[in-house]
């Protein structure tokens, strides 16, 4: 079955930076769009990221454009969040998802914290 993995997460100060990683599981990674959604204390899920099943990558709200990045490693089954420069209003938990055969899919979730 598709299982997703979410690592990396944990607390830093503002300015500081962070790389999540979700391993995957359960499907042929390499063929699937992956993405990245956070969800703040009080406030809804929020897209963050997508890559394409070729790499190509958009970064959705303009508060993350220029400090994250989405990345992935086919022969590794891992798509990355690096995010820089982080801000107290980054704090959430980071989920990793994907869409395979119509059927979303979601990992546990790590928490990231910024202290300011």
């Amino acid at each position: 079955q598709v299982q997703l993995v979410e690592s990396g997460g944990g607390l830093v100060e503002a300015g500081g930076s962070l790389r999540l990683s979700c391993i995957a599981s359960g499907f042929t990674f390499s063929a699937y769009y992956m993405k990245w959604y956070r969800q703040a204390p009080g406030k809804e899920r929020e897209l963050v990221a997508r890559i394409t099943s070729a790499g190509g990558s958009t970064i959705f709200p303009d508060s993350v454009k220029g400090r994250f990045t989405i990345s992935r490693d086919n022969t590794k089954n891992t798509v990355y969040l690096q995010m820089n420069n982080l801000k107290p209003e980054d704090t959430a938990v980071y989920y990793c998802n994907t869409n395979v055969r119509s059927n979303d899919y979601w990992g546990q979730g790590t928490q990231v914290t910024v202290s300011s």
